[in-house]
């Protein structure tokens, strides 16, 4: 993968800091009763790679332009809330049924099954007031234009990802091809992370902008890879160090890259996957460096 940069931890490290201040300063701005305020911060305040708000941070940085970085930070925390509330409820007995997540125990364990659905219900809905308030704006106010264009662009990502979640759980236990392996992740995991890429995208190229053609060609590569890559980790990592269930899958016969294709091929896959990411990027030459480094991150992960 000679196209894609060696990693610069900062770049993650500097993404994580911001995002764990300002997710902070978001949750304190809503009056939440106990025990559901201390449920909503055990699902979003423990940590986690944060790579949709890097992902953020890292489009906003192709031009230099802060011109609407307080959108972008709304929008960093918006993404990351929907899929805090989304992990909230993957973990519920009724779907994955994990008692382990980011090394804590998941939601429901901790607060109770009842918490953890309206912890993730609250959520969902938390997101959209965060995208749409004002929120970060320090300078000028960002246009109504753009929070509205956001607001479709989330909420669009947000429904494709239940209906890959229905159909991840419609696929266990049996014989899927690729194509409707893609068809489930493309929707569950890529929507979500190709959205934290066009949420920043938004802020600064027009809608019919060659560049959002490439971003959204990116988007889709790299969340493509990001959940192969997963299916790859429940496999060849262990519950310490993936900070969840290891071999959840096989235990729940789930539809996967290893099992449709063999572990060999879904390394082959996923590395093609991030060449695919890297052409995408070649778009915008030296300002993609973030979104380069972001990528090898992903690429070498081990959780």
């Amino acid at each position: 993968m000679t196209s894609i940069t060696t990693i610069r931890a900062d770049v993650i490290v500097q993404a994580q800091q911001q995002i764990q201040q300002d997710l902070q300063t978001a949750l304190d701005a809503f009056s939440l009763p106990e025990p559901l305020k201390s449920a909503v911060y055990h699902a979003v305040m423990l940590g986690g790679k944060r790579i949709r708000p890097a992902l953020c941070y890292g489009t906003a940085a192709l031009t230099g332009d802060n011109t609407n970085f307080a959108a972008v930070r709304r929008a960093a925390v918006a993404v990351e809330l929907i899929h805090c509330y989304s992990l909230a409820h993957d973990d519920l007995p009724c779907m994955d049924n994990d008692s382990l997540r980011r090394g804590q125990p998941t939601c429901h364990i901790a607060y109770g099954e009842d918490k953890a659905l309206l912890a993730g219900d609250i959520l969902q809905s938390m997101a959209f007031e965060v995208l749409s308030s004002r929120l970060f704006d320090q300078q000028q106010p960002v246009s109504d234009s753009i929070v509205l264009k956001q607001m479709q662009i989330l909420a669009t990502a947000a429904s494709k990802m239940v209906c890959g979640q229905v159909l991840d759980l419609q696929a266990e236990g049996q014989q899927v091809d690729q194509a409707q392996l893609e068809q489930i992740h493309r929707n569950k995991t890529g929507a979500l992370i190709q959205a934290a890429i066009l949420l920043s995208a938004s802020t600064i190229f027009p809608s019919h902008d060659q560049a959002m053609a490439k971003l959204r060609q990116f988007g889709q590569a790299i969340g493509l890879a990001f959940q192969v890559q997963d299916d790859i980790l429940d496999i060849t990592a262990d519950t310490e160090m993936l900070g969840k269930t290891a071999g959840k899958d096989i235990e729940v016969d789930k539809s996967t890259y290893p099992a449709l294709m063999g572990l060999d091929a879904a390394k082959a896959y996923a590395e093609q996957l991030y060449q695919q990411a890297a052409e995408a990027l070649a778009y915008f030459d030296c300002g993609a460096t973030e979104l380069k480094e972001i990528s090898a991150f992903l690429w070498s992960r081990q959780n």
